[in-house]
């Protein structure tokens, strides 16, 4: 479809546009799973400023990764090495947040940090891991380096306000926060399999709808909210209860 266009003879400076608005809505699907693991990620830290900072100061990071992985893309194709072991870290990912210890809550979370300083790099790692999905479909779709460093600046900037509005979503649905490892799973066996095996890759379209199921499911239950007991509650006074004022003494 994409090549009828592009070829067409009333193509007259359109293929770019059309390109970066492909560029621009992959990104945005594929980075659903990344931004759930990159808030799942940040909320290890327990106040809210220094979730935001790292958020910043990793994805910061993570656009220098980036961007060097674009640069070095056709170079980077040709090693399955680079795949398999972004499948290896995505995957420990996934085996360390379900077998982490349970909560008051009986639900498992993602990594625990005591410092900024500890939450940066495991961002930026992680963003870099996803990339090796994200922009190989990306020069897929275009050879044009400016096109895919711009949908990859885009992708990052998305994805920074994604990550925040999970941060607070993951507190709101029960099972949220498992659905997004899930699909990090998912990821991580899509690279796993490219890097052994890459005629078995399953289709984008796939893919897609595998994660848009497990979203649904992640979305399905609101944490509930506890309602004060008995021994909690305030008694307000009946009206009975109430004295009338007494009237003042008239001073002489």
């Amino acid at each position: 479809m994409l090549d009828q266009i592009f070829n067409s003879p009333f193509n007259v400076g359109i293929e770019a546009p059309v390109v970066l608005l492909i560029l621009i809505a992959l990104e945005a699907v594929l980075s659903a799973d990344n931004a759930i693991a990159l808030a799942a990620i940040a909320s290890g830290l327990e106040d809210p400023k220094l979730q935001r900072n790292a958020l910043n100061l990793g994805l910061v990071g993570a656009y220098i990764l980036r961007i060097t992985l674009i640069l070095t893309a056709t170079w980077v194709v040709q090693f399955w090495q680079f795949e398999l072991l972004g499948a290896a870290y995505l995957l420990w990912l996934v085996f360390e947040h379900f077998t982490s210890e349970e909560d008051e809550e009986h639900q498992h979370h993602g990594p625990r940090f005591t410092s900024l300083w500890q939450a940066i790099p495991i961002i930026a790692v992680t963003d870099l891991a996803f990339s090796l999905d994200s922009v190989t479909t990306a020069i897929a779709i275009s050879d044009k380096t400016w096109l895919v460093i711009t949908g990859g600046t885009i992708g990052v900037i998305t994805l920074r306000f994604m990550a925040e509005l999970f941060i607070r979503w993951l507190k709101e649905y029960v099972h949220l926060e498992d659905a997004g490892y899930i699909t990090v799973g998912f990821v991580g066996l899509r690279l796993l399999v490219r890097a052994i095996k890459p005629e078995l890759v399953p289709p984008e379209w796939l893919m897609i709808a595998a994660i848009a199921l497990v979203f649904m499911w992640g979305f399905s239950k609101r944490t509930e909210v506890e309602l004060p007991t008995e021994d909690e509650k305030v008694e307000l006074p009946t009206d009975s209860e109430f004295k009338e004022p007494e009237e003042a003494t008239e001073v002489r």
